[in-house]
């Protein structure tokens, strides 16, 4: 049973419908990630999640309780929802201490000075900031005022916690570390949280469940292995990672294992090669078909099957030190591939790219 759940939720502004008739749950305990392009809806879902925002319609629930219903005229207000907000600018107050921004709340609340203290103690230590309390907020780096603004929102003991972009002021290295912190903790204090953010690997990363928006749309609902390797549609396999996509039509129905033959323009060239189809694809289906960089084979010397097999010419080789991103031509097309570094491949010389059926997807456009 979802603990969190949006059902039928719309909201426009003015001409524009930001969110469009958009459901889904989030399972107790668990951390779910709206991740799109800027634009998509994802910040403004979040928003009416919050109470920020009233929606135009639909529902939302914490544990079968109503916090919005447009039908029932149900809108209880942001701090009624007891939901833990953590922001893209940390908003920590400049002249307080850290100690003094995370206790801020509790001492407007009128809470004993003694259970201030004893819960404040317990919340930076949580987040690691146990020796910076007397601090002053401005002597903090990024990473650590982000801390401070998370233990403001866990300071309420909240049913759920929200994060708007939380990471994305952070420098590169700083932001890969905060990942595996926010991770460790939201398993450790087993707190339902809903994330937002367009960055594709942080989404992998921290997510339990991904909900792929486009155009205030949800466009696929999965775990991150899954929508990586089985994308929904030629969006998200373009938007999750890197993929090569062509254009194609299926000629022959899939068998019993999903596997069809699918005829591609490859520049001026057609190809035919064996796909696994989604279910429910049929023979004359405009098809897209993504194939991921790291599952073509690469070799000189021409394989002993003809089954899935393209002629190209290396254009370039990228050293990206863990791998080599190659690009070839085949027919005027581009084709990108990944392999381990020292591959005896050179730039201009002819080469053979093989893909196995199974990791050539046909998907709708």
């Amino acid at each position: 049973m979802d603990y969190v759940r949006v059902e039928g939720l719309i909201k426009r502004f003015g001409d524009t419908v930001a969110v469009d008739n958009i459901s889904f749950g989030v399972k107790k305990g668990e951390m779910l990630t709206l991740l799109g392009p800027s634009g998509c809806g994802k910040t403004t879902t979040l928003r009416c999640i919050a109470g920020l925002e009233k929606p135009d319609q639909g529902e939302i629930s914490v544990e079968g309780n109503l916090l919005t219903s447009t039908e029932k005229n149900v809108m209880l207000p942001p701090e009624k929802r007891n939901f833990g907000m953590v922001f893209q600018s940390y908003a920590v107050w400049p002249h307080m201490t850290v100690f003094s921004n995370v206790a801020y709340a509790l001492k407007v609340a009128r809470v004993p000075k003694n259970e201030i203290k004893e819960r404040v103690e317990s919340v930076l230590d949580l987040v690691g900031l146990s020796g910076f309390k007397d601090r002053n907020a401005t002597m903090l780096s990024g990473g650590q005022q982000q801390r401070v603004a998370l233990a403001r929102a866990l300071i309420y003991n909240p049913n759920v916690l929200l994060f708007d972009e939380p990471l994305s002021n952070l420098d590169a290295k700083l932001r890969e570390r905060m990942r595996l912190e926010l991770i460790k903790l939201q398993r450790e204090v087993g707190i339902t949280s809903i994330y937002v953010t367009h960055d594709q690997a942080e989404a992998m990363v921290i997510s339990d469940e991904i909900v792929v928006m486009n155009k205030g749309r949800i466009e696929q609902i999965v775990d991150g292995p899954t929508i990586y390797s089985r994308p929904a549609n030629r969006f998200v396999a373009d938007f999750i990672g890197v993929a090569n996509i062509f254009e194609g039509t299926i000629v022959r129905e899939p068998d019993d294992s999903q596997i069809c033959l699918a005829e591609v323009s490859i520049g001026m060239k057609k190809y035919n090669l064996r796909c696994h189809a989604a279910h429910g694809m049929r023979k004359g289906d405009m098809v897209a078909l993504c194939i991921r960089p790291e599952n073509i084979q690469i070799s000189k010397e021409k394989p002993p099957t003809e089954i899935n097999v393209l002629e190209g010419k290396v254009d370039n080789i990228l050293n990206l030190g863990n791998i080599w991103d190659c690009r070839v031509m085949a027919w005027e097309k581009e084709i990108r591939i990944q392999v381990k570094p020292g591959q005896p491949l050179e730039t201009g010389e002819d080469v053979f790219l093989r893909i196995n059926p199974m990791d050539c997807l046909c998907l709708k456009e």
